[in-house]
């Protein structure tokens, strides 16, 4: 899977009617619910903004396609399916439609919505996300400094360390990596007494050109 790096917006016209797509970033419902409100005020004299998103929530995708008064399926599903189509997901995609006065038909529609959203995703880059989780590791002084250098050769996060009352490390590591990192554990290369598995989560893996 993978999410876009930044927001990004395309345009075709399509007929005389113009269809603006804009793809965004977005980590829940409620925020993909904002973005939306802003393109409708942005273009607020266009008269349909169609929408589809996907979303991980509780490493689930939620999935949501909107036609806003186009005809059913004509517009939402298949911007949704391109979505699906390329494993993307915590994006948003929003294509706006200035009527030109010329009805395009179903299958015109079908097309220009679908256009508009690719045309948006081929100017996008992106992040590819993998399984993983955030885990906490007791960890003394002593050993801090090899746990880092492992941690940086093999693109494993260390997100925090404190050394007050209980010396620990918290980091992002993704699930093939983390066998090999139990390993060394195991042969006592890091001096780790304790491991707590904090969160499961989706974690960035590298930037991407194109969907």
């Amino acid at each position: 899977m993978k999410t876009i790096e930044k927001e990004v917006s395309a345009e075709i016209v399509e007929k005389k009617s113009k269809f603006i797509g804009n793809l965004f970033y977005v980590e829940n419902v409620k925020e993909a619910e904002a973005k939306l409100e802003e393109i409708r005020k942005k273009y607020h004299d266009a008269r349909h903004h169609c929408f589809a998103y996907r979303i991980i929530e509780d490493n689930h995708v939620v999935e949501r396609a909107n036609d806003d008064g186009e005809p059913s399926g004509t517009a939402g599903a298949p911007m949704l399916q391109l979505l699906s189509k390329n494993e993307i997901v915590n994006s948003l995609v929003v294509v706006t439609r200035y009527f030109g006065g010329i009805l395009l038909g179903t299958g015109g529609l079908v097309r220009a919505y679908s256009q508009a959203t690719a045309e948006a995703m081929q100017k996008a880059k992106w992040i590819g996300l993998e399984k993983g989780e955030v885990i906490k590791l007791s960890v003394s002084y002593q050993n801090l400094a090899y746990l880092q250098y492992y941690c940086k050769k093999n693109d494993i996060s260390i997100l925090e360390t404190n050394f007050d009352k209980e010396p620990y490390s918290i980091l992002e590591i993704a699930i093939d990596k983390k066998g090999k990192f139990l390993h060394k554990i195991e042969e006592k290369q890091f001096c780790i007494q304790k491991m707590e598995v904090l969160q499961e989560k989706y974690i960035q893996k590298k930037v991407q050109e194109n969907a």
